[in-house]
């Protein structure tokens, strides 16, 4: 497994990144911790939760079981110096805790301390505001997206955030700071505060990122280039639809789809003859369609590390083995031509 660093200052992570967003609904903690072990065993150190998870479906009495199932499964691992683990605070209409408030640096604060205590370890290595203080795009929000005009309101909460990272960072709680499903205009904003003294520069950005999603592309890529941000891209294999088990009229056995039927929007009309362009490439690739999704969001010219995740073990095998998969310039060519005829399909 290769390893990376994040940012110009952050630490040192394994290449691929493990994500638990299921765990605690449709992982049992022993069916987690094989993920884990796992994992592991192929050279990943780098750990992704949420103090919101699991989802599908979010339940406010569930909030927090995953980050308990790590914590659990790091006391009886240990080498807690060896793993990187990266967790969210919960915000603006996220419903599942504090009834969708806007996080604050007061908020933050607590917060923290209580998914230290749900991990059982001292500090977080990257802690990342899991959504905007406003309304963003993200979530198929691109549809209907107005931007806020409340610039004053929405840099003072900024501020306010920084201040309370800085804090925690100087009480050795947390080590860096992210964000997560962040505009352009949100990450340049944070870095010119952090830049101004204000709190700690972010140093990564945790957006949605596949052959299905690439609104990447289109400005913060050019923002984490030359900021120096690396992007975490969660859901690279749009939640499974690369991997060839979807059709419009076929919903795999305990998948996703079977409690959220749409996957978030990304079940369109639109959707199934970009997949089977990909999938086409995949087959004459003779690889698969899994590794091909994890390997590409691996191969783009910014840092881009995908978290991937997985229903039971064996679903890992062909994320993982995207570390050694090398995508061409044949293959790059031939997924520029699909993403040309399906720039955008959900």
């Amino acid at each position: 497994m290769k390893t990376l660093q994040l940012g110009t200052r952050g630490p040192v992570v394994s290449a691929i990144c493990l994500g638990s967003m299921t765990w605690g609904r449709q992982n049992s903690e022993q069916q987690a911790h094989q993920q884990l072990d796992y994992a592991s065993e192929r050279g990943v150190n780098f750990i992704d939760t949420a103090e919101l998870y699991p989802v599908n479906l979010v339940k406010p009495e569930t909030a927090g079981v995953t980050e308990t199932i790590i914590g659990n499964w790091l006391y009886r691992q240990g080498g807690r110096d060896k793993k990187v683990i990266a967790t969210k605070a919960t915000g603006f209409g996220q419903i599942g805790l504090r009834n969708g408030a806007p996080l604050t640096g007061k908020i933050l604060r607590s917060t923290v301390e209580a998914s230290l205590k749900r991990l059982q370890t001292d500090y977080i290595d990257i802690y990342q505001l899991h959504v905007p203080n406003r309304p963003g795009y993200h979530f198929r929000g691109i549809w209907n997206f107005q931007p806020q005009n409340n610039r004053e309101a929405i840099l003072e909460n900024m501020a306010d955030c920084l201040q309370a990272l800085a804090d925690l960072q100087q009480a050795g709680k947390i080590r860096h700071f992210g964000l997560s499903n962040e505009s352009c205009w949100g990450m340049s904003q944070w870095l010119r505060l952090a830049d101004q003294g204000l709190g700690p520069r972010p140093v990564t950005i945790q957006n949605e990122y596949s052959l299905l999603c690439r609104y990447f592309d289109a400005d913060l890529a050019e923002l984490a280039v030359n900021e120096g941000i690396s992007l975490l891209a969660y859901s690279p294999s749009a939640q499974g639809l690369l991997s060839g088990k979807h059709t419009a009229g076929i919903i795999p056995e305990h998948s996703r789809r079977n409690v959220n039927i749409g996957l978030g929007g990304r079940c369109t009309p639109n959707v199934w003859p970009a997949i089977d362009a990909y999938l086409q490439i995949a087959r004459e690739a003779e690889v698969h369609p899994v590794t091909l999704a994890i390997a590409f969001v691996m191969s783009r010219y910014f840092t881009a590390v995908p978290i991937v995740g997985a229903s039971a073990v064996e679903q890992l095998y062909p994320s993982l083995d995207a570390a050694s998969f090398v995508i061409t310039d044949s293959l790059a060519r031939r997924i520029a031509d699909v993403y040309k005829t399906h720039p955008m399909p959900f």
